[in-house]
């Protein structure tokens, strides 16, 4: 067998082989006229003209790009102006801007940590966060969802000097909300860092929108704070907060920050104006906080497989996953749109309907999409 041909066998087998699972993944161009309850724009501020045109203005005065690294010529004015207004909003001294969350986490965990390093994850951690981990060459532990007790117990076992816990704030396919207490109680009285990665809540939780830690927790209790701002923020990439010796040794070891264009002026102009908007307009949260409870009272009302969460993502867990795939097709063909999420994303047996709720929804989508799902749930009891 040729180089070429073991090649593409080995692609065919992977393809065949996550095909007989019936998990096979497609990319779908969502038309407009779709109702969209799979996006994570919870403040609708993707779709705010005001943001639209500060990012159209940027492109006006920066141009398209950076056109470089941060470290080369990439990194302009309106980069730094960002990272300061995000530094106050959260309580910082610093903030470095990533290109995305991603690259974030990655950045952060290879950056800080290598073979004589401890890791303590949630299990249920953003997957950037996994292979952070993984790519630092540190020794991970997992510990139960949201378990102070074993994590306690894993710190109280561990022998090294250095030791970082590391939990989603919001976790993505739940919507739970970390015990960011906990997580500072347990991680102080083992000599250990904390990092959160906060993306699905800054900009929705806290009383200014700065997230689960923001002004709450300092950076002695939460050294390590990660946001990104293609969720609530409306805009893309993403930022580490921390104090100044924390943000220096990122700029000078984290990889996916050195070795990458920076992120383009236009969106950090957007961005700017997101903040803008979040901070003096806090409407925006008190609409997505009602949509969100409407929701759950209509569908715990209908009996839905409703989950614990008080966030915009709410899953429904309907555990097999030709079901989902079922309950999600019949809700396309009646033009919503929602996220089925399957394993490996999820654990065997917990397939779900994503749904995220937005600030732009009014109550006539919500009861749309609830008399959808009722309907699935009705064509079941046939």
């Amino acid at each position: 067998m040729s180089v070429l041909d073991a090649w593409q066998q080995r692609l065919s087998d992977a393809r065949a082989d996550r095909q007989r699972q019936h998990r096979w993944r497609t990319r779908q161009v969502l038309a407009r006229s779709t109702l969209n309850f799979a996006g994570n724009d919870y403040l609708g501020l993707a779709h705010d003209p005001r943001v639209s045109e500060a990012q159209a203005e940027g492109a006006r005065r920066f141009g398209s790009g950076a056109g470089a690294s941060h470290l080369v010529s990439g990194h302009l004015a309106i980069h730094d102006a960002l990272e300061e207004t995000l530094a106050r909003w959260t309580g910082r001294q610093r903030a470095l801007l990533f290109s995305t969350g991603y690259m974030a986490n990655i950045g952060v965990l290879q950056a800080l940590a290598d073979s004589h390093t401890a890791i303590f994850q949630d299990r249920l951690n953003h997957a950037s966060l996994i292979d952070g981990a993984a790519l630092s060459g540190a020794r991970s532990r997992r510990f139960h969802h949201r378990d102070a007790m074993d994590l306690e117990n894993l710190l109280g076992r561990s022998e090294s000097e250095h030791k970082l816990v590391v939990s989603d704030g919001i976790f993505s396919m739940d919507g739970h909300i970390a015990d960011i207490g906990a997580l500072v109680t347990v991680s102080q009285r083992h000599n250990a860092w904390l990092m959160i990665d906060d993306a699905h809540g800054v900009g929705i939780l806290g009383d200014d929108g700065s997230g689960c830690v923001g002004s709450t927790w300092n950076s002695t209790e939460v050294p390590i704070l990660v946001g990104t701002l293609g969720k609530a923020l409306g805009t893309a990439g993403a930022f580490v907060a921390g104090d100044a010796a924390l943000i220096d040794h990122l700029i000078q070891f984290s990889r996916s920050y050195i070795y990458t264009t920076a992120q383009p002026p236009a969106i950090a102009a957007a961005t700017l104006k997101a903040l803008e908007i979040v901070q003096g307009e806090p409407e925006r949260r008190a609409q997505l906080n009602a949509n969100i409870a409407y929701f759950r009272h209509e569908a715990l009302r209908l009996g839905l497989p409703l989950s614990d969460s008080a966030t915009p993502i709410q899953p429904l867990i309907l555990g097999d996953e030709t079901r989902t795939l079922s309950w999600a097709v019949q809700l396309q063909q009646k033009g919503i749109h929602v996220g089925a999420i399957r394993p490996p994303t999820v654990p065997k047996g917990e397939a779900r309907l994503r749904i995220t709720l937005s600030a732009r929804h009014q109550h006539e989508d919500i009861d749309r999409l609830l008399a959808a799902l009722h309907e699935c749930q009705q064509q079941e009891s046939l």
